[in-house]
């Protein structure tokens, strides 16, 4: 797939972002790096996204990343990413660089505590798992039938999602509890300060990756992967589409910041 199949105006705002002092690239991982499975454990991205955030990640001035709702030892382990690309785990609490939240005796007592309800929430539940993180718990249910993910869901809203110092994160069939307040959005934007970044573009697939898409204003460029309502400004299909709108921006990039044969601006009437 080359970049012509991209919607016109999508392409138009990839080689305007291209042409910024300093890039910000991120994306969620599941169901944008990587396909969505049945297993999760099963998950690998695509080659040809990982080699293009590699490459993006190798020019000057440009920065990449993975925000995600895993643990970073298990985005780490799944993504095999080099250490080039920034690797953020559960929704902004995990850092590669460590904690960004310091998790004081409180707030490991509440973990504790929420892992013993939980636990007793769920036992018995066909198709139903817990994914304990360090700052957080998530209860996956895409595996389990309509009426049991339905019960669950409802127990975990009016149960522990209700206790004081847990903050809930709703995505598709799991809901996460976090004894730390963050999100993909507080992630973007650690990430973006740290880079000094002058303009970023995130894509992702989830409800969660929302709360990203929200901090994005300006030349930014926010990319909705899939159906659903998004505050994103662009849409593609999938993640064959996220592999062309990575290779894209490389191109774009790479040519602008070395002149290899860099289109002038006004070729982007032609892209129309």
């Amino acid at each position: 797939m080359t970049a012509e199949s991209l919607p016109a105006e999508l392409r138009r705002a990839i080689v305007h972002i291209a042409r910024t002092p300093r890039l910000l690239v991120a994306c969620d991982y599941d169901g944008t790096l990587a396909p969505i499975v049945e297993n999760p454990d099963n998950a690998r991205p695509r080659p040809e996204s990982v080699g293009a955030l590699r490459s993006l990640a190798a020019l000057h001035e440009t920065t990449t990343a993975v925000i995600s709702g895993r643990a970073l030892r298990d985005l780490a382990t799944l993504s095999r990413l080099p250490a080039e690309v920034h690797l953020v785990g559960s929704h902004g609490s995990e850092f590669d660089i460590g904690f960004v939240h310091e998790i004081d005796p409180k707030a490991k007592a509440l973990h504790r505590r929420l892992e013993e309800e939980l636990n007793r929430l769920v036992d018995g539940v066909p198709g139903v798992s817990l994914e304990v993180k360090p700052a957080s718990i998530a209860v996956h249910v895409r595996k389990a039938s309509q009426e049991d993910a339905a019960r669950v869901l409802d127990a975990v809203h009016q149960g522990p999602a209700t206790w004081e110092g847990i903050t809930v994160t709703d995505g598709k069939a799991v809901v996460e509890l976090a004894v730390v307040a963050t999100d993909k959005g507080h992630a973007l934007d650690v990430v973006r300060h740290q880079a000094g970044a002058t303009a970023a573009m995130f894509l992702g697939d989830d409800v969660t990756d929302e709360k990203a898409f929200a901090r994005l204003s300006g030349p930014d460029v926010g990319i909705k992967v899939g159906e659903g309502e998004t505050l994103a400004q662009y849409r593609i299909r999938d993640t064959e589409d996220v592999a062309t709108v990575l290779a894209f921006v490389l191109e774009e990039r790479r040519n602008w910041l070395y002149g290899e044969q860099a289109p002038p601006i006004e070729r982007l009437t032609m892209l129309a």
